[in-house]
């Protein structure tokens, strides 16, 4: 190797060699690496703790939010009330046997937040899709309303529709939690039960009975929760009430009428075990039937009751004691007072004794007989009975009778045979089974009562004997008179039809009828007193639209039907011991 190579060999050695001594090598150089070693480890342990400190700051921060929430109370705005209140439960309504007439079922409403609400005009489009019947104009009007923190959109939704709208994702919309009263049955008792109005509150009915009770009260102060209250249990027995009204809806479809009506009543208790009036409506949606079904015209109606007042007349003829079954009264000739000629519809032209002018529905024989009673001790009777003033009882919808304000000897004739007087149909009801039970007025009741609970509020109106006297004209009446068409073999129907002209413009129209039939059954000891009517019936059995071919063949209907759930036995041959065989 030439000295010039050695020489660049020994050159190359020493600087690679003192580059290495003094970055890595050398005593004095270890310090300060080892220095600069722990300055960055105690850098990067600084950071680690800077960034633990942030993290539980923040899981901090949020936790201390979540329990404020937790503690805070519920917002509330004077547009709605706390949740709490807007679950509050109604008890259920059950009849008689336990069955569930009415309940709440579990719903939510929809509402909004307008303030925070991005496009209310996404919002209103998003929403008729799902909502086809939405007022757009109006929801668009809550939803630009920038100052508002709430508004109701929609009420009581369904299932599907709540979750077809959480999945369209509108911000500003809310769900709240409600409760909504079903009603299983739909219309079938719907003037007993009423129904409630959008924030459960009762308005008709026994929903507004119950409310009226201190319910209604409770829930205004804020006192009432979403607990299961104490079911309130009626008199009524759906199947009965069932059975009532589809007789009453078919009478009118079928005879062409106006209206129609019925109830059952246990004469002993004085329990309404079914009552229907049509047309009616469905408490689900109460809205639909507004026009004409929410008149209940058996206890919100008053009609001049016709020939079935012939009842009462001839009663308080025969407890006056003026009056026996074997009196007579001139029957031959019209009567003229006032300007007005009284006739005879089925007339004998002849003298006629009592059971004959029940049986035969004699105007001229009844006005004879109250005109012996005398006025005021007719109209002391008629108010013992109940007739002329207003019906008390747990259902809301009662109407008070109408009388002349001045009784006149005229007014006296007319009413004894059903004009001049109108009452509702219930109260008449309740005044017939008093003649037939022995002579006790019960006042009528929707919630059970016992036999030893309804002699404490009977009131005794005439004689057990008047009473005897009244169950045997039924049966002769359901036997011979008008009221065969009512009559069901082996559970022997009385009763006493009456077919009233309708006053039309302050005249009566002869051919507009308000028909009905009084009856009770089984006539030898009698158990249910039922009435029923017809309004203005044009299409009645037989070509005829009285009474013993519209309300009589609505009794037959109920009784054969109903008499067996009821648990009467029927009875055939003369002393009932006789069987029924059917091959």
């Amino acid at each position: 190797m030439s000295f010039l190579s050695r020489i660049m060999v020994l050159k190359s050695q020493a600087h690679f060699s003192a580059g290495v001594y003094n970055r890595f090598g050398g005593a004095a150089n270890n310090k300060t690496f080892e220095g600069s070693r722990k300055r960055r480890a105690n850098q990067a342990k600084s950071r680690v703790a800077l960034i633990i400190a942030s993290f539980a700051a923040v899981y901090c921060v949020i936790g201390g939010r979540l329990a404020e929430y937790g503690m805070a109370q519920p917002d509330t705005v004077s547009s709605i009330m706390p949740a709490d209140r807007l679950m509050a439960s109604r008890p259920d309504i059950l009849d008689r046997n336990g069955e569930v007439l009415a309940t709440d079922i579990r719903t939510v409403s929809l509402y909004a937040e307008p303030n925070k609400v991005v496009d209310a005009d996404e919002a209103v489009e998003k929403l008729a899709s799902v909502l086809p019947d939405l007022d757009v104009k109006g929801t668009y009007r809550k939803l630009s309303a920038k100052s508002s923190h709430f508004a109701w959109l929609r009420r009581q939704l369904t299932p599907k529709q709540q979750s077809q709208i959480l999945a369209l994702g509108i911000p500003g919309i809310g769900f709240r939690p409600e409760k909504r009263r079903f009603y299983p049955g739909g219309p079938t008792a719907a003037h007993i039960l009423g129904y409630v109005n959008i924030d459960n509150r009762g308005v008709a009915g026994m929903e507004k009975y119950i409310d009226d009770q201190g319910l209604a009260d409770l829930a205004s102060v804020g006192m009432t929760s979403d607990q299961p209250l104490e079911p309130v249990k009626l008199s009524i027995d759906l199947r009965v009430q069932s059975i009532v009204r589809d007789v009453v809806v078919n009478a009118v479809k079928n005879y062409e009428a106006k209206g129609a009506g019925a109830v059952v009543l246990d004469i002993h208790t004085g329990e309404v075990l079914a009552m229907a009036s049509a047309p009616d409506f469905d408490p689900n949606n109460p809205q639909e039937g507004a026009k004409d079904g929410w008149l209940n015209r058996m206890s919100n109606g008053t009609f001049e009751m016709g020939s079935t007042f012939k009842t009462f007349s001839t009663a308080m003829a025969l407890d006056s004691g003026k009056v026996t079954l074997n009196s007579s009264f001139d029957a031959s000739q019209p009567i003229r007072i006032g300007g007005f000629t009284i006739h005879d519809f089925h007339g004998q032209r002849r003298w006629l004794t009592v059971p004959e002018i029940f049986e035969y529905s004699s105007n001229i024989g009844t006005a004879r007989m109250i005109d012996l009673v005398g006025m005021d001790l007719q109209k002391e009777y008629l108010t013992r009975l109940g007739l002329l003033t207003k019906l008390q009882t747990e259902l809301p919808e009662i109407k008070t009778p109408s009388q002349p304000k001045v009784w006149k000897k005229i007014n006296s004739i007319t009413i004894s045979f059903g004009h001049g007087v109108s009452t509702t149909p219930l109260q008449t009801a309740v005044a017939g089974a008093a003649l037939v039970n022995g002579g006790k007025l019960i006042e009528p009741t929707f919630l059970p009562r016992t036999r030893e609970q309804a002699d404490d509020v009977a009131e005794v109106v005439v004689k057990k004997s008047t009473s005897d006297d009244i169950r045997y004209l039924f049966k002769l009446n359901g036997i011979k008179g008008s009221g065969r068409n009512a009559d069901v073999p082996g559970f022997n129907v009385g009763g006493k039809t009456g077919t009233a002209d309708k006053v039309v413009n302050g005249r009566y129209a002869h051919n507009l009828n308000f028909n009905a039939f009084i009856a009770a059954f089984p006539i030898d000891n009698p158990q249910y007193v039922v009435l029923s009517f017809c309004d203005e019936p044009h299409n009645g059995e037989k070509g005829q639209n009285i009474a013993a071919y519209t309300a009589a063949p609505m009794i037959k209907n109920i009784v054969s039907r109903a008499a067996p759930i009821l648990g009467v036995e029927p009875k055939f041959g003369e002393d009932g011991s006789a069987l029924l065989v059917s091959y």
